[in-house]
């Protein structure tokens, strides 16, 4: 099969390599797919980049957790009523060196969930981190019907869906952007309020559009960069879900602008949620998916060929939407 690979972190056009590889076997509790699409998120460019000094896992790494294709054979302990069944990946490179850049993978079979028939495999390579991440952090808050929620990065891969979400559990929602395209964008999305956090005073801006009495929840991108705006607008007793802190990977804050207002910090690993708490993100999608009542935001589609295109595409942040490779555009070998 042709797959992306590197064997040493770097640079994406100096690491990844395109290659032959076996077709992985299928585990007695798993499946084998053929890989549709695959999805590029941040956790994988930084990966492959050596980010924060990382080192390589395994001698060799086919990268990318999420993605979505179909089951064509199964392990001797899962039914074949599966064999055909459309699917999204998650967690595909978790833990192991073969993730979804290829034309196969194989992976425990309740990492394949069921993809419903009006969503396309593009879009099913954005759920595993982007949406769960989103469901998870919006869904912390607890019961947020009625209550305003302050997304920070609403035009991000997680953020737009984290302003879904939250609309479709009855909140209100307020997404701090960087420039006025990204603001539309969110706009869209379903956020009743944006921000613009280069050229707006974000405390006073949360604070005018909640009439002073700030936000219940806060989905938060950047913690260490945003910790000071976090302090000053969240609620007393008010929750806080942080998925990264990209920019300030170390972070200082005052303890008691939190502690005095008892509040809840949460720092959200997709790849470790629980089993109940997967269940939970994948019940809810699907469910949602199904109705038609969520948008998939394609941002920037590549082949296989072009991965190094896409994890510089990644890294630069300038795309709205996610970012995915199409494998169907490749001939399938075998």
């Amino acid at each position: 099969m042709k797959a992306a690979s590197y064997q040493e972190v770097g640079p994406a056009k100096r690491v990844l390599r395109l290659g032959e590889h076996s077709i992985p076997e299928v585990p007695s509790g798993g499946v084998l797919v053929k890989v549709c699409a695959s999805g590029v998120n941040p956790s994988d460019v930084k990966r492959r980049a050596g980010w924060l000094n990382g080192l390589m896992e395994y001698p060799e790494v086919i990268p990318h957790s999420d993605g979505a294709g179909v089951i064509i054979a199964v392990g001797e302990k899962v039914s074949k009523k599966r064999l055909e069944e459309r699917v999204w990946v998650y967690n595909g490179q978790w833990e192991r060196a073969m993730g979804t850049a290829a034309e196969y993978i194989a992976l425990p079979s309740e990492h394949a969930v069921h993809l419903h028939d009006n969503v396309g495999f593009l879009e099913g390579a954005c759920l595993g981190v982007p949406a769960c991440t989103a469901y998870h952090c919006v869904a912390s808050g607890g019961d947020l019907k009625g209550q305003q929620v302050l997304v920070h990065g609403g035009a991000g891969a997680v953020g737009a869906y984290a302003i879904q979400i939250a609309v479709l559990l009855g909140a209100h929602v307020i997404a701090t952007c960087s420039t006025k395209e990204k603001a539309d964008f969110a706009l869209s999305m379903g956020a009743a309020v944006t921000i613009n956090y280069k050229s707006q005073n974000v405390v006073k801006a949360v604070m005018a559009a909640t009439h002073g009495k700030g936000v219940q929840h806060i989905v938060e991108v950047d913690f260490g960069q945003n910790v000071e705006i976090d302090a000053a607008v969240i609620k007393s007793r008010g929750s806080i879900a942080s998925y990264s802190s990209t920019l300030k990977p170390r972070v200082e804050y005052d303890y008691y602008g939190f502690g005095y207002k008892g509040v809840s910090i949460e720092f959200v690993q997709v790849y470790l949620l629980s089993t109940s708490e997967r269940l939970a993100a994948v019940t809810h999608l699907n469910q949602w998916m199904a109705a038609g009542a969520l948008t998939h935001c394609i941002g920037h589609v590549s082949s296989l060929e072009g991965i190094a295109q896409a994890h510089e595409v990644q890294e630069s942040g300038k795309v709205i939407g996610n970012i995915v490779l199409d494998i169907e555009k490749e001939s399938v070998s075998v």
